[in-house]
């Protein structure tokens, strides 16, 4: 018995050993990793959606969200969040979106709402978000004047239409067009883009004469009234602001009243571009000629790969939807959900009761929306939607003060069933030829290019562009005032024909109808004498100027004279001509040009201390120089003739003779100064009295005219009297005294 006792302890003991070791060691084996947790259940986050499901985009839109959850949580099966969707009809009803979006943050209580189609749904959709701090994303909302909100729950997952004008701006000025008609559509969205393009023209200086509006429900006679309307315009030139439907009704009847031809240029914006596809082919045709701006987005093989994908479940899906187009806005919806599906996770926990509710919203008496609580998640959602950035199919997605960031613009020409790619715009560069992309980045390395690089099919199956103007058929015309005058008909002269219309000629009008003919649109105007029934002058020229300020003329074609009290009156051109005060003088011949006429240039004084500072000289070197130079030595008769040859020489810098003593030296650089300014200035009045005639007027001041009478009666034909006349000269006289010159 003792013996089984032992045996037992011992036992024991040696378990005990081999449990604090621990087991032996195993033969070492590859690691595996450890498995994702999928046995938790992931947290339902109820997103809502708000979209026009009576039209066929915004089912295609709501099947590209789809996709992108589906994609998403595919490849990340791990997460703990998953996205429930909860859609709504909004029935292109502003009223009914808004009780939709309702609906879904009371009874829901949704932590974000993807939608609604329109600007105008937007905005009342924007407060209730801001209102229960719940996202409010749009993929569609495109007008810029919903930004004013200032709502920071508002989140614009695509590009805001004002980012597009600068490129439509670009191409007026590239193709020299300085006028452009606005047509747009008659609500929020066509409106909101309204002051930046305005602004952008005119930044350009080019001139919107008119902005034609239509309705968003307008009927064909009431487009073709508005069309008709720029028909009897001059500009040719017109930027279409509205939603495909309303364009294509637009196009259509454009086509019928002839306005798709040669001489018309039509830009469409991305509204209409963005949606091309989806455009009748009927329409397209129609469309030929007509150049759009739309955001580029690059290709890449997720873009490809998902559109063909999308295609195929789209069709098993809608069997009956056989011509079903996927637009610029599906992708931008499909980022947006995997956007919001990234920002869901990076949020952390959600709340499963989502919303707190006041303690004053118990009172059964309250309405709605004061019954709408607050989310709880909301301020962290928005946070992680600012911060998400990735690459999507449409490019690298980054929200950028709570909207998506302005790409590059593609330029396109609509030809055949399509559009074909013109050009690109970029902010740094403008519009260029070809554009080198990355997913992240724009190149800017090419070249800016001209209009003549652009290969545009304009409409009428025309290469050159329009001139984008034409003579309008009605119109007010310019009114020109041009003044009738007894004399000076080579500025302005007015004769009267047999069937009592008038010719205006003269240097004045030629230089006001080159002037009007360099514009590059046409300006009707006409030319009316301002005369009484005896065919003269109604009264002076300052009654003529001051009748454009009265709106009897819009200008005036004359020589007229700018002076200060007119000035306050009208505005002045510059001056073409020059004015100022001048006498006509007789020509005094000079008889005098003879043999001798190279004295002339000097007096006889100067030419006498001319000759004696010739001598003086000469005798003054002759004097330093004759005790050390042997040059200067000599029989007497010799050394005379050396002062004066010496001397004279120097007029011509022909002395041989060396100077040896500094004095003399210093005496020739005196001397040589002096010579050199006589010759230059005795050449110089030589010269002139050759060739110059001199004039000798034979009046000399005011006085002395008026004194006389000697003055031609064209002065002062434009005054009532001979007082008046010398009125003027005496202030003219005043004015000369007074001048500087």
């Amino acid at each position: 018995m003792e013996k089984k006792v032992n045996a037992l302890m011992i036992i024991s003991f040696i378990f005990l050993i081999s449990f604090i070791l621990g087991p032996p060691p195993q033969p070492a084996m590859a690691a595996t990793p450890p498995k994702k947790n999928t046995t938790s259940v992931p947290v339902a986050v109820n997103v809502g959606i708000v979209l026009d499901m009576q039209l066929p985009g915004p089912q295609v839109w709501l099947s590209c969200i789809s996709m992108a959850l589906s994609d998403f949580y595919s490849a990340h099966d791990y997460y703990k969040t998953r996205i429930v969707l909860n859609v709504r009809d909004s029935k292109q009803d502003v009223v009914v979106a808004a009780s939709a979006a309702l609906d879904l943050l009371k009874n829901v209580k949704v932590d974000a709402i993807i939608g609604p189609v329109s600007s105008m749904q937007a905005h009342f959709i924007i407060d209730l978000g801001a209102k229960a701090r719940v996202p409010i994303i749009s993929f569609s909302a495109t007008s810029p004047s919903l930004s004013s909100i200032r709502s920071p729950y508002f989140i614009r997952s695509t590009v805001n239409d004002s980012s597009q004008v600068q490129v439509l701006s670009s191409i007026v000025s590239t193709f020299g067009w300085r006028e452009v008609v606005l047509i747009y559509v008659d609500n929020e969205f066509g409106e909101g883009i309204i002051p930046f393009l305005m602004d952008a023209l005119d930044a350009l200086n080019i001139r919107v004469p008119y902005r034609s509006v239509i309705r968003p429900m307008a009927r064909e006679d009431e487009i073709s009234a508005e069309l008709y309307k720029l028909m009897t315009m001059q500009t040719r030139v017109f930027i279409v602001h509205m939603l495909p439907d309303l364009a294509s009704k637009l196009f259509i009847k454009a086509k019928h009243l002839g306005m798709m031809s040669d001489e018309y240029a039509w830009i469409a914006t991305d509204a209409i571009m963005n949606a091309l596809n989806t455009i009748d082919h009927d329409v397209l045709d129609l469309m030929q000629g007509v150049i759009g701006v739309r955001p580029y987005i690059p290709k890449s093989q997720e873009l490809t790969s998902f559109m063909n994908r999308w295609k195929k479940n789209y069709r098993q899906n809608n069997p009956s939807a056989l011509n079903a187009q996927l637009s610029l806005f599906g992708l931008w919806a499909y980022d947006s959900a995997t956007a919001l599906a990234i920002a869901v996770e990076k949020s952390g926990n959600f709340s499963t009761n989502g919303f707190w509710d006041q303690d004053f919203l118990r009172n059964s008496s309250s309405t709605d929306l004061e019954s709408l609580g607050i989310s709880k998640n909301g301020a962290m959602l928005l946070k992680a939607l600012l911060e998400t950035s990735f690459t999507g199919i449409t490019g690298y997605f980054k929200l950028d003060g709570g909207q998506l960031q302005s790409p590059a613009y593609q330029i396109v020409n609509v030809i055949a069933n399509g559009a074909k790619e013109v050009a690109f715009w970029t902010s740094e560069k403008g519009i260029e030829k070809d554009l080198n992309s990355t997913a992240n980045k724009i190149s800017n390395t090419d070249k800016a290019i001209s209009k003549s690089d652009l290969t545009i099919i304009w409409p009428g199956d025309k290469a050159s562009p329009p001139k984008g103007w034409v003579i309008p058929t009605s119109g007010k015309k310019l009114r020109v005032g041009v003044p009738v005058k007894d004399g000076f008909f080579e500025f302005v002269n007015v004769e009267r024909n047999s069937d009592n219309s008038s010719t205006v000629t003269g240097y004045s009008i030629d230089i006001f109808k080159a002037v009007m003919s360099s514009l590059p649109y046409a300006v009707p105007y006409e030319f009316i004498p301002w005369e009484n029934s005896d065919g003269k002058i109604v009264g002076n020229y300052n009654e003529l100027i001051y009748q454009v300020y009265l709106g009897v003329f819009d200008a005036i074609a004359g020589d007229t004279t700018i002076v200060a009290n007119r000035s306050q009156y009208v505005d002045f051109t510059m001056p073409y001509t020059e004015s100022g005060v001048s006498m006509i003088v007789p020509i005094r011949q000079n008889q005098q040009k003879n043999a001798w006429v190279f004295l002339k240039p000097l007096t006889w004084d100067l030419w006498l201390t001319t000759f004696f500072f010739f001598v003086i000289i000469g005798f003054l070197i002759w004097l330093l120089e004759h005790r050390i130079n042997d040059e200067f030595r000599g029989p007497p008769l010799h050394q005379i003739g050396m002062v004066f040859w010496f001397s004279f020489s120097t007029m011509v810098f022909a002395q041989k003779e060396k100077v040896v003593s500094n004095s003399a030296r210093f005496v020739l650089i005196i001397w040589f100064w002096v010579v050199v300014i006589l010759i230059q200035s005795y050449t110089a009045s030589l010269t002139s009295m050759l060739t110059v005639q001199q004039l000798q007027p034979t009046v000399t001041n005011v006085n002395e005219l008026l004194k006389n009478k000697a003055y031609s009666t064209t002065l002062w034909m434009n005054y009532t009297s001979f007082s008046q006349l010398r009125a003027e000269m005496v202030a003219l006289q005043l004015l000369l005294m007074r001048s500087p010159i």
